[in-house]
């Protein structure tokens, strides 16, 4: 790359970040470092101080670090854009490029229109006899072994292509494949959309910043850039010229300060948001935001309620709140509990060198069939047991090894009265049923009953039907680790702390 092209793509980059162009004295840094020159040949040349230049450079590559990912300075910039330029990923015939971290459009970075759903529409393949696929995937697992879920995709195929389901939640326990079933999904029915984006929510990243990534995405050659948000905040704003207020036209636009609905609304999407419990409050009952992150909340409502022919899927361990309340046989909102495998679990046995097939039921059954608990055990019954399955079984208690530590993410997000009822049930050898309260867990009736509710949302707990009762259980592997990690006296005296 000469000064010239180095040059343009740091405008770009600066640019999508900020809302603004290089300046003069901005360009003038590069070009100088560039070309080798020190910090006070630059200020000499420009005709101010040194310690001037350097604040602005300072600021310029604290700047390009945030955009990139890594860190970028004056002795490493023109390798960092070289890397840049070599790993850049063209999609969508070059109207779409993806650097580091910034999706942005090659041709049309200064637009700043709103796109409407009924009005000035633009068709996505001008001149063009076959439909442009557009995806942004990068933070999608790549395909694996898929394991027998024919019949849950067969249901998802059914509820997003044929019954215009427009809020979707695939929910389960850690390990039990919602991603490796979404990867798939997407394969699947990829060319049904005109737009697929996958992304992760495993930084807990506030809706304003996601919203922005997102619609970088939507932005290439002619796609509009949107309005600010109902809080006047610019889409691309940080450190940006603020934006006009939008017209009272405008603002109804962005249905209510959300502007990733507009795009969702005139295109037919289809976005995966994968790790939704991690904008989720820890130590509280399931379905509650952090503070500042409500706003979830509201779009996932929005893309339930409004109409339109996009699909939104959430991947969690946790049903969202707005799931729970809105999902129905006759609604647009759907959600699909994934339980662990069957037989077919025995090909990961298999994989991982077990060979007594005659044992891989009990084992199977003891872990649920979770596919990457059943991973972890094999490769545990290798490094222990030296493949020997039956002398693995023959131990008791149930040994979790590497488990542990894998159970500590979803069982750190409990609430103190989520603990104390996942010690009592854990101890009850029988399942147990929700007609009275224990006395000694000091919940009301009404607080017992949310807490189980709860954890059925965290898929916690087994729930077991007997004719026309209901009881409930726990997994071994849970009841083992509950044992090991939450003893009823320890939370009994967690509980009664002031600290």
């Amino acid at each position: 790359m000469d000064v010239q092209e180095v040059l343009k793509l740091a405008d770009d980059l600066v640019f999508i970040n900020t809302g603004k162009h290089l300046d003069n004295l901005q360009e003038v840094i590069l070009r100088g470092t560039l070309q080798g020159q020190k910090y006070s040949k630059i200020a000499d040349e420009s005709h101010c101080s040194e310690g001037h230049i350097k604040d602005i450079a300072s600021a310029l590559w604290k700047l390009l670090s945030e955009v990139l990912g890594e860190e970028v300075n004056k002795s490493n910039f023109r390798v960092r854009l070289e890397q840049v330029q070599l790993s850049n990923l063209w999609n969508f015939n070059k109207d779409f490029v993806h650097i580091g971290n910034v999706n942005f459009c090659e041709n049309n970075l200064h637009s700043s229109k709103v796109p409407n759903s009924s009005t000035d529409e633009e068709p996505l393949n001008k001149g063009n006899t076959e439909p442009q696929l557009r995806q942004f995937l990068a933070e999608m697992p790549k395909s694996g072994i898929f394991y027998d879920r024919t019949s849950e995709l067969t249901t998802l195929k059914q509820w997003i292509l044929h019954e215009n389901t427009r809020l979707l939640a695939i929910l389960g326990i850690v390990g039990i494949g919602k991603t490796a079933l979404a990867v798939h999904l997407v394969e699947q029915i990829k060319h049904e959309f005109d737009f697929i984006i996958w992304r992760s929510l495993a930084t807990s990243p506030p809706l304003s910043i996601l919203q922005t990534n997102i619609i970088q995405f939507f932005c290439r050659g002619g796609a509009p850039v949107p309005a600010p948000n109902a809080d006047g905040v610019p889409a691309f704003g940080r450190g940006g010229a603020p934006v006009p207020a939008p017209s009272p036209e405008e603002e109804g636009a962005t249905t209510g300060g959300l502007p990733l609905l507009n795009y969702l609304q005139k295109y037919r999407c289809l976005l995966i948001l994968d790790d939704v419990q991690m904008v989720n409050s820890t130590g509280q009952l399931a379905g509650n935001y952090q503070p500042g992150y409500e706003d979830y909340g509201r779009l996932f409502r929005q893309v339930g309620e409004l109409s339109h022919n996009s699909c939104l899927v959430l991947l969690s361990s946790e049903t969202p709140r707005e799931i729970a309340a809105l999902e129905g046989k006759n609604q647009p909102i759907r959600s699909l509990q994934l339980n662990g495998l069957g037989a077919e679990a025995g090909e990961i046995l298999r994989e991982k060198g077990l060979t007594e097939d005659a044992k891989f039921s009990e084992l199977i059954e003891q872990y649920r069939g979770n596919p990457l608990w059943l991973k972890i055990v094999a490769t545990m019954i290798q490094d222990l047991f030296n493949g020997s399955l039956s002398e693995f079984l023959s131990d008791d208690p149930l040994f979790l090894g590497d488990l542990e530590s894998l159970l500590h993410q979803p069982f750190n997000r409990l609430s103190e009265s989520e603990k104390q009822v996942m010690s009592w049930v854990a101890s009850e050898t029988a399942p147990v049923s929700l007609s009275k309260v224990p006395e000694n867990l000091q919940l009301s009736r009404s607080q017992f009953l949310q807490v189980m509710q709860s954890l059925g949302r965290r898929s916690l707990v087994e729930k077991i039907q007997e004719g026309d009762r209901t009881f409930f259980t726990l997994e071994p592997v849970l009841k083992e680790y509950v044992k090991t990690n939450y003893s009823r006296p320890n939370i009994e005296k967690e509980a009664r702390s002031p600290f």
